[in-house]
C-alpha cells in the first residue's frame, strides 16, 4: 500500500503522460493479479510492472485465461540499467509459480522477445483493435504445450479502453 503514490508516479513520468498511472490504479482494484516494483539501494521505488487477467475468446465463444504484462516501467534516470528485465524476469518466474498458462503483451518488438515473447499472430492469438506493426503483439506461453492449442481475440478488462 505505501508504494501506491510511487507506482503511479513511475508510470506517469515513464510514460509522459497520466493514462498509465490511472490505469494501473484501476487494475489494482479490479484483475491485477501480480504487480512487483524494483527499489534502488536507498529502497526507492524506481520501477513497476504490472501483470493483470484477460481472457482469449475462441471463434466459437469459449474463453481461456490469460494474463497481460501491462503496463511495465522504470524510472527515466534508472533505464538501461536491467531493471525492466529484472521485473519482467521476476514476474514470468512468479507467474509460473501461480500455474499461469498464457502471458500477452503489446510491447517493443526488439525487446520482449530476449524473456521468450514470440508475434502472437502466427498461433492465431489476435489483439481486439487494428495495430500497423503485428510484430508488436506478443505472447509468452508459460505452458509450452498449449502452442497452437489456444486461439482467438484477447479481450482486456474495460479499463484498458481508457489508454
Amino acid at each position: 500500500q505505501e508504494d501506491i503514490p510511487n507506482i503511479t508516479s513511475i508510470n506517469n513520468e515513464a510514460f509522459e503522460q497520466d493514462n498509465e498511472g490511472k490505469l494501473v490504479n484501476t487494475l489494482r482494484d479490479t484483475t491485477c493479479i501480480l504487480s512487483l516494483v524494483a527499489v534502488n539501494d536507498n529502497t526507492e521505488c524506481v520501477g513497476h510492472i504490472m501483470f493483470s487477467r484477460i481472457q482469449i475468446v475462441s471463434h466459437d465463444g469459449s474463453e481461456f485465461p490469460a494474463v497481460s504484462l501491462a503496463p511495465m516501467a522504470v524510472v527515466k534516470k534508472y533505464q538501461n540499467q536491467g531493471i525492466g528485465s529484472r521485473l519482467v524476469r521476476e514476474g514470468l518466474k512468479t507467474l509460473r509459480k501461480m500455474e499461469e498458462m498464457i502471458v500477452i503483451v503489446l510491447g517493443h518488438s526488439w525487446y520482449y522477445p530476449k524473456f521468450g515473447f514470440e508475434p502472437a499472430k502466427q498461433y492465431g492469438i489476435t489483439p481486439p483493435f487494428k495495430i500497423a506493426n503485428p510484430n508488436v503483439w506478443m505472447v509468452y506461453f508459460i505452458e509450452s504445450d498449449l502452442k497452437g492449442q489456444v486461439e482467438g481475440t484477447v479481450r482486456y478488462p474495460e479499463a484498458f479502453n481508457e489508454v
